[in-house]
């Protein structure tokens, strides 16, 4: 064994690992860990274990997430809290912006769990390797979205907020697939034209999908 490393026994099968110290050093700030269908994008209707990380590096005004509370976590935490739902085929990081805080070693981690791993970030980090999907929703063209520029120019999923912006600026990004979604407001009336008028962007621009946050149709988180 070398320095610096422990053998532990995995909560999740019957093999031994040789994990470095930093596994159990590790602390990340989760808002909540939850079980739940994926209700947006490609993967919507997908049941999912969601950790939410606490902050952001933006402030978008519509953001719709109370991300601000956390409790810190340790990766050994971390990982029984997600095998607590066994058959749940994907993990989404997810936020605030996870970026902020995921790196090698939560990957390291989660892989071994032998679950699929998503993130949905700003695009504003670089990401560890090890993610199998990539949801990319750049904000730079919303107030509070401005300050930092999206570096990411790859991902499996460009999904959009749609508010009638020229869709030419995302271009550049190289993504497997394209969706728009509607920007949501709780005026009923403004809601409904926002829908509208997505579904009119995606007829005009065909090369994009209409994705709709179906938990909220369902009221489930």
């Amino acid at each position: 064994m070398k320095k610096g490393e422990e053998r532990v026994v995995s909560h999740f099968c019957t093999s031994y690992f040789i994990l470095p110290t930093s596994y159990f050093l590790s602390m990340y700030p989760v808002n909540e860990i939850f079980y739940s269908l994926q209700g947006e994008g490609f993967n919507t209707g997908t049941a999912s274990v969601f950790i939410r990380f606490s902050g952001c590096n933006l402030r978008c005004a519509f953001c719709d997430t109370e991300h601000e509370s956390h409790t810190m976590m340790s990766l050994p935490q971390l990982v029984e809290e997600v095998m607590r739902f066994p058959n749940a085929p994907l993990i989404v990081l997810t936020g605030g912006e996870p970026a902020l805080f995921v790196d090698n070693e939560l990957i390291k981690a989660l892989k071994m769990t032998g679950k699929t791993i998503a993130i949905e970030t700003n695009g504003t980090r670089p990401l560890p390797d090890g993610i199998d999907w990539v949801t990319l929703s750049p904000k730079t063209v919303f107030q509070g979205g401005k300050a930092l520029p999206c570096v990411l120019t790859r991902c499996d999923e460009l999904k959009v907020v749609y508010t009638g912006q020229d869709l030419s600026q995302y271009d550049s990004i190289v993504a497997k697939h394209r969706f728009l979604q509607p920007c949501y407001v709780d005026n009923p009336r403004q809601r409904i034209a926002g829908l509208q008028a997505t579904v009119a962007a995606v007829l005009n621009n065909p090369t994009w999908r209409l994705s709709l946050q179906t938990h909220k149709m369902l009221g489930i988180k």
